[in-house]
């Protein structure tokens, strides 16, 4: 789109004063008020967690590469600002200069960071949410910082499909106002809630390798061949033991009336490498990603380059995720109605998207000011 190699240099915004902090009557950053005391928890980082729920999906290998997969693509694009003209036959993009958090939307941390769990609570818990923690002289947004999903509750939504914005927003368990929180809302239904039992299957697998890898001596049965015979807990006592010597020991020692027999189990079997790559593929259908870009073997399905690996990513992955985004930040109670922001996806498709960034990104509002 080469129209965005221009430089629109009207004024979007009134510059950034000494607002109070967001719907609240103090100038102090994350200040409580009235039914905004959910507020005085905001920042204070020791209490913030990301869910039981959420680590243990990261557990698993699968889950975890096309988490990282998808949020390095929203990471690394930039945000861009426009309005829309009639210019007779369509509707044309104008851009416009950015308003200052276009760039660093969390002062304290870069937008890669924001942006790349954003999308991490988009992905597991169909939602996220930023709280607005100052406000430009025209009422709009001038910085945020990310609450993390699994900390957020909505007392008129109990989920796991959200249907709308919440009116009711409890964090940490303080309320917070709806107004001061944009929320991100996810087309897609978060996957701690939408398949629990295919997780689920995926770490007891695990366990399972685990625990066929951890003796180099092939599973089997301890009979007991004479003697007087042994009830079922000394039975029982007695497998115990043996496994525990196994674990440490290549040789194990039986007497006259005990006998292992061993099973004709492979070590491609002990490490079910098929059942793996089966529940691979289930991951890889329920992260939304081509299993070929997890590692997951398809068979004839191949690509030719990394540009079209990089359009399959982001087509099948990171789109609905960015759009969600885009949009959610195109609303009017972020930006002036008739404004809008997406992502730099060409830059990206193209893989000079920094290249791109520094000749096609407007200027920002103090930039212009300055030059003014």
């Amino acid at each position: 789109m080469a129209f965005f190699n221009k430089v629109t240099k009207a004024a979007i915004s009134p510059p950034l004063g000494k607002a109070a902090a967001a719907g609240t009557g103090y100038t102090g950053t994350y200040a409580p008020s009235g039914n905004n005391g959910g507020a005085a928890m905001v920042g204070v980082y020791y209490n913030y967690v990301e869910g039981d729920a959420r680590n243990a999906a990261m557990s698993v290998p699968t889950v975890s590469r096309a988490r990282d997969l998808i949020a390095s693509v929203i990471g690394c694009m930039p945000l861009r600002m426009y309005n829309e003209m009639w210019n007779g036959d369509e509707m044309e993009k104008m851009p416009l200069a950015p308003r200052t958090w276009l760039r660093r939307i969390d002062p304290s941390v870069p937008n890669n960071f924001i942006l790349s769990w954003t999308f991490d609570d988009l992905f597991f818990y169909g939602r996220a949410f930023w709280y607005i923690t100052s406000r430009t002289a025209d009422g709009f947004p001038a910085s945020y910082t990310r609450l993390p999903a699994a900390m957020v509750q909505t007392l008129d939504q109990s989920g796991p499909v959200w249907f709308a914005p919440s009116k009711q927003i409890i964090f940490s368990g303080g309320e917070l106002n709806p107004d001061d929180v944009v929320q991100f809302l996810s087309p897609i239904q978060g996957i701690t809630s939408m398949s629990t039992q295919s997780v689920a299957t995926a770490l007891k697998l695990e366990a399972a390798r685990f625990r066929n890898a951890s003796s180099a001596i092939p599973a089997g049965i301890l009979k007991q061949t004479g003697g007087e015979p042994l009830n079922a807990q000394e039975l029982a006592d007695l497998a115990s033991a043996f496994n525990a010597a196994r674990m440490t020991n290549q040789t194990a020692a039986l007497n006259e009336y005990l006998s292992y027999t061993e099973t004709s189990t492979s070590p491609d079997k002990m490490l079910l490498i098929d059942s793996a790559e089966f529940q691979a593929m289930e991951m890889a259908r329920l992260c939304n990603v081509p299993p070929y870009l997890v590692g997951v073997s398809v068979g004839s399905y191949s690509y030719q380059s990394s540009s079209e690996s990089r359009a399959d990513l982001w087509t099948f992955g990171a789109r609905a995720y960015a759009d969600c985004i885009a949009g959610t930040l195109s609303q009017n109670n972020v930006l002036p109605n008739g404004t809008y922001v997406e992502f730099d996806v060409e830059g990206y498709l193209m893989g000079d998207y920094s290249e791109r960034n520094e000749m096609a990104q407007p200027e920002s509002y103090d930039e212009v000011q300055s030059q003014s």
